[in-house]
């Protein structure tokens, strides 16, 4: 990459984030030397130090900053990130500083670049994307939002001419990519905090679908208004592309697929809820778009493994089941919930929630409130502060949350009780949900099951 090529060190400032991490991945596997900063230790900061990327987790100038030199580092950091001391030695000394998503968007310039947008379902589809690339063998770069089970990583490397990029709409990080392709999956309130409403964020993904040229490379869900042409898909819907005929055979989905033209017939997918359907759906009508054949696409649909933390499933010998997922919206956990109650309608259901960010529990309160009362038994953890500061949310508490929540068997905890806490429950089916650090009770969790 001819634009990077002044750089022989890549500096990560929040390197933990999903979308950094990516990054950070993708500079280590083109040669280049990546370390970086977190202030938190996670499964994923192990993972690329065990790749052999060096992170380091305390705000303080250390002697391994001082050996670089403007001239050959490129400082990369994430909006989330507010004030540090390392962000401002590197500030005063003039290096290079991008955000994150100038980065991605500078990559994107140079490769002919699919963008899955949306504000829910990106993952998902973003990731299906890359594994039908991987299948049909094209030479692309995968930068996904979520580890994806195929790869065990947020991000693939095959070759350079093509990206596939989960594009976010946070901080409006998506204008800054070249889209070649585009997916608009869904159009949700989120990031209230950022936008203001509903209308604005409307406009943003509108603005979004312009940076594609070509009206037959653009594939909305059917249902979205973006004020363009655009081919639409949908499930059990008429679209430009479409899926119907959904049957469930032991642990699959089986699904036929409409073209404009052609009905594919006997898709076979694991990922369990007509959402996932809905997302293969984009994915397939891309591929077949960039001239997949059918063949191969139905052998990457059925070989899809999902994402972790996606609706990952664990079964025991002792009959239970465990669920982890990183559902942080309530329409998400409508999602998983829901998808639970219908394949185990009488099965009792023991949800452990993380609420994420103090702006978007106030904001949702009454909707998070009316999703989690599906389950049976609540434990309600605090909430994750990820890049705010309780004090600007005074009385907006996991317990203030609880108040609302309409259930006998419900209780705050905080993460590290929470696993006491499980272990002493009845249930049936176990789900831990929440985007925040919720996801280090899996292992834990998944040990005793085992034993047990």
């Amino acid at each position: 990459m001819s634009h990077f090529s002044s750089y022989q060190n890549f500096y990560f400032v929040g390197i933990g984030g999903i979308g950094m991490s990516a990054l950070a991945r993708y500079f280590h596997s083109i040669g280049g030397n990546v370390l970086g900063y977190d202030k938190t230790e996670t499964k994923l900061t192990s993972a690329l130090i065990s790749e052999g990327i060096k992170i380091n987790f305390e705000d303080k100038v250390s002697d391994e900053l001082l050996k670089l030199t403007k001239e050959n580092t490129l400082v990369i950091y994430t909006p989330a990130i507010k004030k540090l001391e390392i962000l401002d030695f590197f500030t005063e000394l003039n290096f290079t500083i991008y955000k994150r998503a100038r980065v991605l968007g500078m990559i994107t310039d140079h490769t002919e670049c699919i963008a899955i947008a949306g504000t829910h379902g990106k993952t998902t589809t973003s990731s299906l994307v890359a594994h039908l690339c991987k299948e049909a063998n094209l030479p692309f770069s995968g930068f996904l939002g979520g580890i994806a089970e195929n790869f065990k990583s947020n991000f693939i490397f095959n070759g350079n001419e093509i990206s596939v990029v989960e594009a976010d709409e946070y901080d409006r990080s998506f204008m800054n990519l070249k889209p070649d392709w585009a997916v608009i999956t869904s159009l949700d309130a989120d990031h209230l905090d950022i936008y203001g409403d509903k209308e604005t964020i409307e406009k943003s993904f509108r603005d979004f679908g312009a940076l594609v040229e070509n009206d037959n490379q653009l594939f909305v869900r059917k249902g979205i208004e973006i004020g363009r042409g655009a081919k639409t898909y949908a499930v059990n819907e008429k679209a430009h592309f479409y899926s119907d005929n959904l049957r469930m055979e032991k642990d699959f989905i089986y699904f036929d697929f409409h073209t404009e033209t052609k009905k594919v017939e006997d898709f076979i997918w694991e990922i369990p809820g007509i959402h996932n359907v809905e997302n293969a759906t984009a994915a397939i009508a891309i591929l077949h778009g960039k001239g997949v054949d059918f063949e191969m696409i139905k052998r990457g649909i059925r070989s899809f493994k999902g994402i972790k933390r996606r609706y990952t499933k664990y079964f025991f010998d002792n009959g239970k089941n465990y669920i982890d997922d990183y559902a942080h919206h309530p329409t998400e956990l409508d999602a998983v919930i829901g998808s639970i109650k219908t394949f185990h309608p009488n099965k009792k259901l023991l949800v452990v929630f993380q609420p994420h960010l103090f702006s978007r529990t106030r904001d949702f309160a009454d909707d998070f409130a009316k999703s989690l009362e599906a389950a049976d038994e609540l434990i309600l953890l605090d909430i994750y502060p990820a890049r705010e500061l309780q004090e600007n949310f005074e009385g907006v508490t996991s317990k203030w949350l609880l108040n609302k929540i309409n259930l006998k068997n419900k209780e705050v905890s905080t993460l590290n009780e929470a696993f006491n806490k499980i272990k002493e429950k009845e249930f049936d089916i176990l789900l831990t949900v929440g985007a925040g650090n919720i996801d280090t009770l899996s292992d834990p969790i998944i040990n005793w099951l085992s034993k047990n």
